[in-house]
């Protein structure tokens, strides 16, 4: 199908959202197995409504922004206070040992110590996106693990940056 623009995409992604989600969390799966099921149905390999890759990122980038403008809406600067030890604590080592985990792994296969080292903090890192939403869905986010799982996601997405400059 041809491109109609970027108001037609709009509309054809949040029509497929609001029909799809609600489906998705009544049979148990999750508002973000949701999504994923909305996008797949109107992408270009199943209805093909939508098959530009460019207006696909747009529209990604802009709920990734609100995604973490909503997240720092609900941070209280006490409960991050509250929370610098395990953030630091749990949440530095769960990194740091999962990409050693990874990397030792990677070279064993064959990778050289950059490509593994790469490998391995790529994959020490876990998406806020979709473990806050099931921590939320779950009503597990006020538990003392779901405090513990966003420690751990609220580190790795600082550390994230100093990955990147690595």
């Amino acid at each position: 199908m041809q491109d109609h623009g970027f108001l037609f995409n709009s509309f054809v992604f949040l029509a497929a959202a609001v029909l799809i989600v609600p489906f998705a969390k009544r049979g148990g799966l999750g508002s973000v197995l949701g999504y994923l099921i909305a996008g797949v149905a109107i992408g270009p390999f199943v209805l093909g409504l939508i098959s530009d890759a460019t207006d696909i990122l747009h529209f990604a980038e802009f709920g990734v922004v609100m995604m973490l403008f909503l997240i720092g809406l609900e941070l209280e600067p006490r409960m991050l206070l509250r929370l610098r030890r395990p953030i630091l604590g749990l949440g530095g080592l769960q990194v740091v040992i999962t990409t050693i985990a990874i990397a030792a792994f990677s070279m064993l296969v064959g990778l050289a110590w950059q490509s593994a080292l790469a490998v391995g903090m790529a994959l020490a890192l876990s998406s806020t996106a979709i473990a806050l939403q099931t921590l939320d869905e779950r009503h597990l986010a006020s538990t003392p693990g779901g405090r513990s799982a966003f420690s751990t996601l609220l580190f790795q997405d600082i550390a994230v940056i100093p990955m990147l400059a690595l």
